[in-house]
């Protein structure tokens, strides 16, 4: 049975255009295996059942003390962990696991060699968290990380988070079927609204106003299925203590409301991308304050409450015509006050939002800014005087569009966060970690969570060493140099270029002798020496044999192994433009010959691991689908996200490749057929005597798109062999 008909039959009465309520079989999973009833066990002690399905019993959970302190005691095989709410509880849980049995639970990866009875703590170990606001999820994230997981995945990424020390988290999933059942009260069909609203991976843009009705019409199952699992979400993310972060309403409308609704003041917000953007309602209107009251009851009744409302006026080149920003921005929070008055409006810190005008013009003490560019300029100095003493959270955007590259600005994270913290006047309340895409990074994830729950700094020589430790359940001299290596090249980067992304692989990019980068707005060279970078594999694959068994240690050996060989693209890119510039075709030959090779052992490398398959990625969008037809529409709103992005204005204005990644299926499909096709034009052209043809990129990749072929939905092979021949690879070409 498809995944979407599964959810849908957890829906108990009406659809997404009525009130909905949603049983206790879980969205996914075998028939009749409930949860357990609340009153048997904590929501913390069940999560570490989930997570430590052999070892929980050994663990005792207490809700004592504040919200955002633990502590843990006890002796070997009865621990003893307190805390505020059980997302606190589950963090003293990540300390105990880190530094008393050295093993690691992550969002990629775990190491899980735990001995049969957990060794006891010496003394009680007390943590407080050091800011009250630690968010979590970019509004991108819906997109870039799957809009079509389903509950077997949302269960354990809440787990994680809450291990993490994040108590809240931003839910997106269920919104279209709001605003399906919303705009209904206001004159719309269902069918005109299911036309409006976009495909899920692309739903986070329309929810930003962005735009609109893109790829294909959603369908009422679809929308159904959504909402059930939205509310799956938001319980369980209140029953882990941690608060859901929703969207608020600012003002979105579909086409034609002021002629359907006489009276109203829309303003029209063009085009993005070459795709419409929705309308704007006039935030000073009583029009706008009556569909927000709207929004926020159907909000209320189909996910419950919360204080947390995230959004972000005339995001991206939005036109506030002639209404002031500050006078729209006093609608936007009364229309919050009378629905909640104890709500907290979010609003992302990225390029100039928020305006001044914006935050002079609201109650600043009701407003958090989640700083998206903390670590992305060195002109950021003064979060206070920027935003006026609005409270923030000290933020990082380390990937864009789900890019597998390594690497984060550390030593930024671990220089400024103290000080800012420290200063007199700070304003800093929170941490916000918001990767455009998430289960990435593992090292910079467990890094980043730390800051909220450290007092004295961090070191970040003796950190990594430690996390070698963790990461692979014991100490390891190769596994310290690899990661030592790690933390000067990758992870020791600084905002001091204005980047807060590592460059991205040229194998994802349209094929150029002079391109530089793969997608439009990523760095145009590697922020650190690839040469100093690939001794790490080679550390890597001579860790000790007995630690090689973890999910953990696979992970990172793959991820080592993809950029080192994603680096060497840009070493081998120049070589070929010089034996091309000089008409041999006999060198020219040799160079195209190893760049393929070496996309050829990287794409059998990522197809060891069921995480860097994109036929994964396709299958999981095609079985929500309620019959064939609308499956492979799916398929496509999903898959293109990862290429030509959206039409051809959209792919040519900078979108396409926007999200490239390194994974199987799209190395060895489409980015193989483009380089391959681009190196058989030059090789005729050096042959004739002529130039190259110009190629439709566009029309090449949205007919891969459209029809991929047979994409591999299981992992195959062996990752240490795989590693091992890219190392080879690498060794032979140098």
């Amino acid at each position: 049975m498809p995944l979407a008909r599964r959810a849908f039959l957890t829906v108990v009465a009406g659809s997404a255009t009525g009130v909905v309520a949603c049983s206790r079989t879980p969205v996914t999973g075998v028939p009749g295996e409930e949860e357990a009833p609340m009153n048997q066990t904590t929501a913390a002690s069940r999560a570490a059942r989930r997570l430590l399905p052999r070892h929980w019993r050994q663990l005792r959970f207490e809700t004592a003390g504040p919200a955002d302190t633990f502590r843990v005691s006890g002796r070997s095989g009865r621990i003893t962990i307190q805390g505020g709410t059980p997302g606190t509880q589950l963090t003293g849980l990540r300390w105990y696991l880190k530094h008393v049995t050295h093993a690691n639970i992550s969002w990629a990866g775990e190491q899980l060699d735990l001995p049969a009875q957990l060794p006891g703590v010496d003394d009680t170990v007390t943590r407080q968290a050091n800011v009250p606001h630690r968010f979590v999820l970019n509004d991108t994230n819906d997109g870039y990380t799957g809009a079509y997981h389903d509950w077997s995945y949302w269960e354990r990424e809440l787990d994680v988070l809450a291990l993490h020390g994040y108590n809240e988290v931003l839910v997106y999933t269920g919104a279209d079927a709001l605003y399906h059942r919303l705009f209904q009260r206001f004159g719309y069909t269902d069918a005109e609204l299911r036309e409006w609203i976009g495909g899920p991976a692309h739903q986070p843009w329309w929810l930003m106003q962005n735009m609109s009705a893109f790829p294909y019409p959603v369908s009422r199952q679809l929308l159904d299925a959504r909402a059930a699992l939205g509310r799956r979400i938001t319980a369980r993310v209140r029953e882990l203590g941690m608060t859901p972060v929703f969207p608020g309403f600012f003002g979105t409308v579909p086409p034609g409301f002021a002629e359907r609704n006489a009276g109203a003041r829309t303003l029209p917000q063009g085009t993005w991308m070459g795709l419409a953007r929705p309308d704007w309602l006039d935030p000073r209107t009583d029009h706008f304050a009556r569909v927000a009251a709207a929004f926020y009851r159907i909000q209320d009744e189909m996910f419950g409450s919360s204080t947390l409302y995230k959004m972000d006026l005339l995001h991206e080149g939005g036109d506030p015509g002639d209404v002031p920003v500050g006078d729209a921005a006093k609608g936007v929070e009364k229309a919050l006050r009378a629905a909640r008055p104890d709500g907290i409006w979010v609003i992302l810190g990225w390029q100039r939002n928020p305006p001044r005008a914006l935050v002079d013009a609201v109650d600043k003490s009701r407003m958090l800014v989640v700083d998206g560019l903390s670590d992305r300029f060195p002109t950021v100095v003064d979060r206070e005087s920027d935003w006026g003493d609005t409270p923030y959270a000290f933020g990082s955007i380390w990937n864009f569009g789900g890019h597998t590259a390594m690497g984060a600005n550390t030593r930024d994270w671990v220089d400024l966060y103290g000080k800012w913290l420290a200063k007199e006047g700070s304003t800093l309340r929170g941490v916000a970690l918001m990767p455009e895409a998430a289960d990435n990074n593992p090292a910079a994830f467990d890094l980043f969570s730390e800051l909220a729950w450290e007092n004295g700094g961090l070191d970040l020589t003796t950190w990594f060493r430690d996390w070698a430790h963790a990461r692979y359940g014991a100490r390891d001299p190769h596994a310290e140099a690899a990661w030592d290596i790690l933390r000067r090249t990758a992870y020791g980067t600084t905002r001091a270029d204005s980047w807060s992304e590592a460059a991205d692989g040229l194998f994802g990019a349209r094929p150029s002798l002079t391109v530089r980068k793969a997608a439009k707005w990523s760095p145009k060279q590697l922020r650190y020496s690839a040469e100093d970078f690939e001794p790490a594999l080679g550390e890597l694959l001579k860790v000790a044999p007995r630690l090689r068994k973890s999910s953990a240690y696979r992970y990172d050996l793959l991820d080592v192994a993809r950029q080192a060989a994603a680096n060497r693209s840009r070493v081998l890119l120049p070589l070929l433009k010089e034996a091309y510039d000089a008409g041999d075709a006999g060198e020219f030959g040799r160079l195209t010959r190893d760049w393929l090779a070496l996309m050829d052992v990287l794409e059998t490398l990522l197809a060891t691991d069921s995480r860097h398959l994109v036929g994964r990625w396709v299958a999981d969008a095609r079985a929500w689908g309620a019959d064939a037809s609308e499956g492979e529409g799916l398929a496509y709103d999903n898959l293109s996200l990862l290429t030509v992005w959206g039409t051809r204005p959209g792919a040519d204005a900078g979108l396409r490749d926007y999200a490239n990644r390194e994974w199987a299926g799209l190395v060895g499909g489409l980015y193989r057929l483009r380089w391959s096709t681009y190196f058989d034009e030059l090789r005729a052209a050096l042959k004739e005597g002529r130039k190259p043809k110009s190629l439709d990129w566009f029309a090449i990749e949205d007919r891969w798109t459209r029809n991929p072929g047979r994409l591999a939905t299981r992992p195959a092979g062996d990752t240490y062999e795989a590693a091992a021949r890219v190392r080879d690879q690498l060794t032979a070409m140098s």
